[in-house]
């Protein structure tokens, strides 16, 4: 009895202890599938994560892909951009050229290198002195215009380029940094603009304006002084005829006055009174003729033109100079007069009258020069004279050794009136005369070259074949 109660006492904790296991292990399982569940939820979640991720990526990398697409995009139009600027500046006939803040170069135009020859590759890098040594402008002054930031501006600079002047525009324009605030300056852009051919015609227009008021004063003056030059030509002519041995009446009017017309005659002639007569008859023929010039000029007048031996209208120009009876006719026996043409110089079709009085003109205008006492004179006073073929054009060229002309004259020598000689020895009218002479009834041109100190040039051109024609057609 004791031992089957002892056998249900083991059977019964047997069975708690099975149902306390089976407890325990049911939990378990309980335990392992919410696990389970849990494990998958994240794993769901971590998919997705991965899934979004993969989509931004893949978003992000077609994005880089569409910017590094548009930055290639936006560097091909820059490039191209770039190109065309530069087209658009070499297309300019002006010299541009880029300056860093040293003066260095940073860009050089076509119109550079066309005008000095030093092509991009050699110029860039170079001070700007160098690259362009006849630049008006220092170092120094350069460096100041970067610095303040102000645009510089020199109009109308000459240059002698090939014998023959040159007018040029010079601006500088400061270029600003990016950093605005700052101020800083990063170079400059310097233009050097060819302004010759308006400057040429401004010239010419207000030369032919200036003219065209000298040609009306011109014939007043010469209708007023025709009349009593006549008077002295006419006067002077019966002077010459009244004291003559050869009419008859001369002879019979001395006699009733118990003259001896013989004796009369000798006094006058060895008073000079005759040469004195045929001076007075020369100079005021002399004066007629520029009186007729004057008429001519201020008419247009070119019906006296003619074929014109121009070195033997030179040689007559510079006879008539030597013996022209000047105040400086001391000094005039010390210069010395060179002529010098080419064997086969052509006859112009001119007024011989016109030309002659240019050459007078420049001829005096030259021996009053080296007279004057306002410079050193050198050990031999020249005057040059030569004349060559260009082209379709003859070339004459006056120039002496003297003191040459001013910069501030220069402009101004060829305008009526404008004289610097003082008052009573000069009118102002040779050089504008002989303006309007050369290029208005030869459609030459006149120019004059100077350094001053070192003498002057004056270069006459006139046309051959085309003047020819324009005033045979006339």
């Amino acid at each position: 009895m004791e031992t089957s109660l002892s056998l249900l006492i083991i059977i019964a904790g047997l069975l708690v202890i099975q149902t306390i296991l089976i407890a325990g292990l049911q939990r378990s399982r309980i335990k392992n599938k919410a696990a389970k569940n849990l494990l998958k939820l994240h794993q769901k979640e971590l998919e997705q994560k991965i899934q979004d991720r993969t989509q931004s990526l893949y978003q992000k990398n077609t994005e880089l892909e569409n910017a590094i697409q548009s930055h290639k995009i936006i560097a091909t139009q820059l490039q191209d951009t770039k190109r065309h600027l530069q087209t658009m500046i070499n297309s300019v006939p002006d010299i541009l050229v880029g300056v860093a803040a040293d003066g260095r170069v940073t860009y050089w135009n076509i119109a550079a290198f066309e005008k000095t020859g030093l092509s991009f590759d050699k110029a860039l890098g170079t001070h700007i002195t160098t690259a362009l040594p006849h630049l008006p402008i220092s170092e120094d002054q350069l460096e100041e215009i970067i610095k303040h930031q102000q645009p510089f501006i020199n109009r109308q600079l000459q240059q002698i380029e090939n014998d023959e002047p040159r007018f040029y525009d010079l601006r500088i324009y400061p270029l600003i940094s990016g950093q605005v605030s700052s101020g800083q300056t990063s170079g400059a852009v310097i233009q050097l603009k060819d302004v010759t051919q308006r400057v040429q015609l401004e010239n010419m227009m207000i030369q032919n304006e200036k003219m065209s008021s000298l040609g009306e004063l011109a014939a007043g003056i010469a209708h007023e002084i025709n009349n009593p030059l006549g008077i002295i030509l006419h006067n002077v002519q019966n002077i010459i005829r009244r004291t003559s041995p050869e009419l008859d009446s001369n002879k019979e009017i001395a006699h009733k006055h118990q003259l001896d017309f013989s004796n009369f005659n000798h006094y006058l002639s060895e008073r000079e009174i005759p040469q004195f007569l045929e001076n007075i008859r020369e100079a005021g023929e002399r004066a007629g003729r520029i009186v007729t010039n004057m008429l001519e000029f201020s008419h247009s007048n070119h019906n006296e033109k003619s074929w014109v031996d121009i070195p033997k209208l030179i040689e007559q120009a510079i006879e008539f100079n030597r013996n022209a009876g000047f105040a400086e006719q001391t000094k005039m026996a010390d210069i010395k007069v060179v002529s010098q043409f080419s064997a086969d110089f052509p006859s112009v079709f001119a007024s011989a009258a016109e030309l002659q009085q240019v050459f007078l003109n420049l001829l005096r205008n030259a021996y009053q020069a080296l007279s004057s006492d306002d410079y050193k004179h050198p050990e031999e006073l020249r005057v040059e004279i030569s004349g060559y073929v260009k082209k379709s054009d003859v070339v004459i060229e006056i120039s002496d050794n003297g003191p040459g002309i001013k910069d501030n004259i220069k402009d101004h020598i060829f305008e009526p009136f404008f004289t610097t000689k003082e008052v009573g020895k000069g009118t102002g009218l040779g050089l504008s005369v002989s303006y309007f002479i050369i290029t208005e009834h030869h459609k030459g041109k006149i120019s004059v070259s100077s350094h001053y100190g070192k003498g002057a040039v004056f270069k006459i051109r006139l046309p051959m074949a085309g003047e020819r024609q324009f005033s045979l057609n006339i």
